[in-house]
This record gives C-alpha cells, structure tokens and sequence, in this order.
C-alpha cells in the first residue's frame, strides 16, 4: 500500500492542513477586499465568510500542529471536528447540486427579504431594482432607475443562481472529499508508532 509508514502519514496530513490553511487565507482575504473595495457592504456577508475561514484556518492549525507533534488529543478532537465539518458541508453540497429552479427562487426572494443591504448590493452591482417588480415611486441606486428602464433583480439573478450552485456544490463536494481523507489520514496517523520513539512507550 502507497504511503504506508509514518514519516508519509505524517507528511500527508500536513500538507493536506497547509492547503486548509491556504484556503483559509483566501477566504478572509477576499471578504476583506470584497469590504475594502465596497463590492459587498453588508456586513453580515462578510462576517460570515471571514467566520467561516477563521474557523478553518483554527482547525487546520490544530491538525498541523497535532501531526507535527502526534500529539494524540489534538489528532482525536482535530478528527472529530473534521467529520462533523465533512457532513455539513456534504450535505450543503449535494443540496446545492440538487436544487431546482422554483426552490431557488424561493430562497433568492427569502434572501432579498432579509437583507436591505444585500439589495442595495445587487441592484447597484447588476444595474436592476425590485425583486419581482420595478417601483419607480421608491429609490434604487442602480444607473438605469433615472432613465426608469430596469429590468427586476429576479430576472437578473436567475441567469447566474443556477450556474453559481453548481460551482458552490462542485468545490463544496470536492473539499468534503478532502475532509473526509483528512479524517481517515489522521485515525491512521494516531494508531501508528513513531519509529524514533522509545518501542516500549504506550501510544
């Protein structure tokens, strides 16, 4: 079997946390200069996803430095956390794979409910207004609202949902497998012997 003996178990799992961590870099960076560069102003948005890639980067330091020191409580709860983030996220993606196009519009409408911000976002960023209907007795701050030739954001937003569900579903199934190859590494990595450790210490 490839990759049986401890120095590449040991190699393996760091290399696969260093790309958690690289991923997690990527994601505060972008939410950050999403922020910076007002491309997102709704801070929700960008809490979560700066959330999200403060929890992986904290994750993917616990298994690097569990493996580095094979230090057997970190590996276990680092391994514990790691399937529950597999299972969220593999059902977050199968969904996203599956969804068809009345679910995503109820979601997109329940979505633009909630967030004033996120509205503004979209009909700023897509040059549309309303969800459903254009009322030109209200305000948008869209380019096409003061010649009042705008389309609705439910028009617009169809044309991308679909195919943003796929790429969401895609990456998420792709980095749920890489989870759960995490998970199987580490319970591989705890059971083994370090060969420079003493032969007769308990693992």
């Amino acid at each position: 079997m490839a990759c049986a003996g401890f120095t590449c178990s040991k190699n393996s799992l760091c290399a696969l946390n260093l790309l958690y961590v690289m991923v997690s870099l990527l994601l505060i960076g972008f939410a950050a200069w999403g922020k910076w560069f007002g491309l997102v102003s709704s801070f929700q948005v960008v809490g979560g996803v700066i959330g999200v890639g403060v929890f992986l980067f904290l994750v993917a330091v616990v298994g690097l430095v569990g493996a580095l020191k094979h230090h057997q409580v970190l590996l276990f709860f680092y391994m514990i956390i790691l399937f529950m983030v597999f299972v969220v996220q593999f059902s977050v993606s199968c969904a996203c794979l599956a969804i068809n196009n009345d679910q995503q519009h109820h979601l997109l409408e329940v979505g633009w409910n909630n967030s004033q911000t996120t509205q503004g976002d979209v009909e700023k960023n897509l040059n549309c207004c309303g969800f459903t209907s254009v009322n030109y007795n209200e305000t948008c701050p869209a380019i096409c609202f003061s010649g009042q030739s705008c389309t609705t954001c439910a028009d617009m937003i169809q044309q991308y949902a679909g195919e943003v569900l796929r790429i969401v579903g895609g990456i998420g199934l792709f980095f749920s497998f890489s989870e759960i190859l995490g998970v199987w590494l580490t319970y591989r990595y705890r059971n083994q012997k370090d060969p420079r450790a003493n032969p007769s210490a308990f693992l």
